[in-house]
């Protein structure tokens, strides 16, 4: 009879290190977090309001519009553009994403100049990140997996890649190419309407 309870206390404590394994997972994530994470999005950058950590895998199953963004650009005005997209489109599952820039020498000189004239702008909603190189030799990584996928980098501020929800590129657009144009919305409409993978 001793020797049952003391492997019941042995089962229980292997059963206890099973659990406490499985536990150990860093905050926000669960064991097949990495795997589910398309390798597009598979990047961490600083929140723009308080530069904190984010990983661009949380928005896994959406169509993601990023656009590099600058204070000081003719574009700027697309802000407002932007910004009516996203709240236009955001419970269909659409995400802008905006990096500011000053790869074009356009941008305001710290992270809290932009984050304020952003939001008393424009009124800014939609997710934005500290300043961040997005052409050249020293590009984020995932600026660099933008560019190979069309063959294009941003040549200038307000240069849109729109991915889709299985988080591949579906395609580049100019910073001419407004956020209301025909064909910039109808492929987003089009991309919204399937689901995820």
């Amino acid at each position: 009879m001793a020797n049952f309870r003391t492997l019941k206390r042995i089962l229980a404590w292997v059963l206890l290190l099973a659990m406490s394994a499985a536990w150990a997972q860093p905050a926000g994530t669960t064991p097949n977090t990495a795997a589910a994470c398309p390798a597009l999005l598979n990047h961490t950058f600083a929140r723009l309001q308080d530069e904190k950590p984010q990983s661009l895998c949380q928005y896994s199953g959406k169509v993601i519009l990023v656009v590099n963004t600058a204070s000081y650009c003719g574009f700027t005005p697309q802000y407002k553009g932007l910004e009516a997209l996203y709240d236009k489109y955001k419970d269909r599952g659409l995400v802008v994403l905006g990096f500011p820039s000053n790869d074009f020498a356009q941008e305001k000189a710290t992270n809290q100049e932009i984050a304020d004239f952003c939001e008393n702008t424009f009124g800014v909603k939609f997710p934005m990140f500290t300043k961040t190189a997005v052409t050249g030799d020293n590009a984020a990584p995932f600026f660099k997996q933008l560019a190979q996928a069309p063959g294009q980098r941003p040549k200038w501020n307000f240069y849109k890649y729109l991915i889709g929800r299985d988080g591949k590129l579906i395609d580049s657009y100019s910073s001419m190419t407004s956020p209301d144009s025909k064909s910039l919305v109808q492929t987003l409409e089009k991309s919204l309407s399937g689901k995820p993978s």
